[in-house]
């Protein structure tokens, strides 16, 4: 009976202690779901963040980015970090799905913002893995992987012509579909080519954001735009009259600490999918951003925007910091292809955007898809750098390991669990080997050290040849194509029956899946 009575009074004890500690209704820091955050950049190679040239490589950066360095001394950082491709589109395909893009009925990438959206009705997404676990979900930025409008008038979908004179083609008042609302995002503010274009319109919700107050939606074009460069190369299209390129990383960024304040009221935890359009072409900067100067800060354009996109990362860090969720978030960050050539900087400053790899944007070679990769989450990440194998499609495996939610079998089959590496708490399970793809002239790339075969393709994938094979150990610089080497034609024969039996069975490409 004594015995009894003192285990009580000491649970007693234990209960008020506690209740002490955490206030009734108040979860602790080891109940409470992290909120999650994920920067995807545009076009951002290894050599424009500083933080990889000084602490990596040990030289003197090509370009100053203080906030996403301070961010990146927190975290881990990934030497062996992946696009999942060497182009725009189709990464953001495989990242949202967590598939390669063969898997597609699109597998160059859904180019236009009226195509058909690659995604199934019921099919994980990035957003679902994470809504359907209860967080507050919110996309913000770059979108470029199609969507339904209506033809004006009818309740009918445009898919049509995706530049020039659109206006009383298409009504590009509402976003009917095949948005981030339709993978599982509960609040979105949308730009659906980034600032490339052809369309020059923002979205709130799926409705039109004006810019202005007198904002027109006009046929986008060198004569009627306020900046005529803010025009790129992907032509004229369907527009807001107040567009300006300059502007936009001010806007998308407010739009992100928006939604951080707005979610830190709620009970929910919060997942932010923080899509920058920067360093995309056109590179427009704009002149200061929160008392920092931007344009003229670098000798080009192009690595002025840098400064815009290091801008905005300090903007979303400020605002997890002032709202008390800084602590307790997992933010990730990544780039959507590697980094864009750069002739004026090179004479001017020796710039690869690659640094010590070959290739940019858009190629096979490992500069157009190794890209700048962490994650940082205060103490549970330990802070430093890992040479493991990480593609950023895997968000949607490591996300629904974190807040718990299964992924149907035959779903997300190429997206690898980075969570043990990433918390140390159980066994990582490392990928065997890596597919992806280039860009525009349809390569595609199988790495399984130490060799690496890339492979020639069509559009529509109907034929497929050795292209180049080489020895990333011996050769990491990709200079020595060893395809015609008949020492090697064993080694070519048996790397390209692997690639064509792996995307013939459409089996899964990462284990225990």
């Amino acid at each position: 009976m004594k015995q009894r009575m003192t285990l009580s009074l000491f649970c007693l004890i234990a209960a008020l202690l506690s209740s002490a500690v955490s206030p009734p209704g108040e979860a602790t820091a080891a109940d409470a779901k992290p909120n999650i955050v994920f920067i995807l950049a545009d076009d951002l190679g290894l050599g424009d963040v500083s933080f990889y040239n000084r602490k990596i490589l040990n030289k003197e950066p090509y370009v100053e980015t203080p906030n996403i360095d301070a961010l990146a001394e927190q975290g881990l950082w990934f030497t062996d970090g992946h696009s999942a491709t060497a182009l725009c589109a189709p990464t953001r395909y495989a990242v949202m799905s967590g598939n390669n893009n063969y898997r597609s009925y699109a597998p160059p990438g859904v180019w236009s913002t009226f195509a058909p959206s690659a995604f199934k009705e019921g099919e994980v997404t990035l957003g679902t893995v994470v809504r359907d676990a209860g967080y507050q979900t919110g996309f913000i930025g770059k979108w470029h992987m199609g969507g339904d409008f209506y033809i004006p008038g009818t309740q009918k979908i445009y898919r049509g012509a995706k530049s020039g004179n659109l206006i009383g083609k298409v009504d590009v008042s509402r976003w009917i579909g095949g948005g981030p609302k339709y993978c599982g995002f509960d609040y979105d503010f949308t730009t659906p080519c980034g600032i490339q274009g052809p369309m020059y319109l923002a979205y709130e919700n799926q409705a039109w954001y004006p810019l202005g107050k007198d904002s027109k939606l006009i046929f986008f074009n060198e004569e009627t735009a306020k900046h005529p460069k803010d025009v790129s190369d992907k032509g004229p299209g369907p527009g807001d009259s107040n567009w300006d390129t300059r502007e936009m990383g001010k806007l998308l960024s407010a739009k992100a600490v928006n939604f951080i304040q707005d979610s830190s009221q709620k009970e929910k935890p919060f997942f932010l999918y923080y899509c920058s359009p920067m360093v995309h072409l056109p590179h427009c900067p704009t002149d200061e951003f929160d008392g920092r100067k931007i344009k003229g800060s670098t000798p080009t354009d192009h690595l002025d925007m840098t400064a815009d996109l290091d801008m905005q990362v300090k903007r979303i860090v400020d605002a997890l910091k002032a709202t008390g969720q800084f602590e307790n978030t997992l933010i990730v960050f990544s780039s959507d292809n590697g980094g864009l050539g750069d002739k004026k900087a090179t004479q001017a400053i020796g710039y690869r955007p690659g640094v010590e790899w070959n290739g940019t944007k858009n190629s096979p070679l490992e500069g157009g898809h190794r890209v700048p990769t962490f994650a940082v989450w205060p103490g549970h990440i330990q802070p430093g750098v890992t040479d493991e194998l990480a593609v950023n499609q895997d968000m949607v495996a490591t996300f629904a390991a974190l807040v718990g939610t299964e992924i149907p079998k035959g779903q997300a089959q190429d997206s690898n669990n980075l969570l043990p590496l990433l918390t140390g708490k159980s066994d990582f399970r490392q990928r065997e080997y890596l597919i992806n793809q280039a860009g525009s002239k349809q390569e595609l790339m199988l790495r399984k050290m130490p060799w690496k075969i890339i492979i020639q393709s069509t559009f529509k994938r109907t034929k497929y040849e050795p292209l180049a094979l080489y020895n990333l150990q011996d050769d990491p610089g990709e200079k020595n194509n060893l395809i015609k080497n008949p020492e090697f034609k064993g080694t070519v024969d048996r790397m390209f029956k692997e690639y064509m039996d792996i995307i013939n069975s459409g089996r899964p490409t990462v284990p225990g899946r």
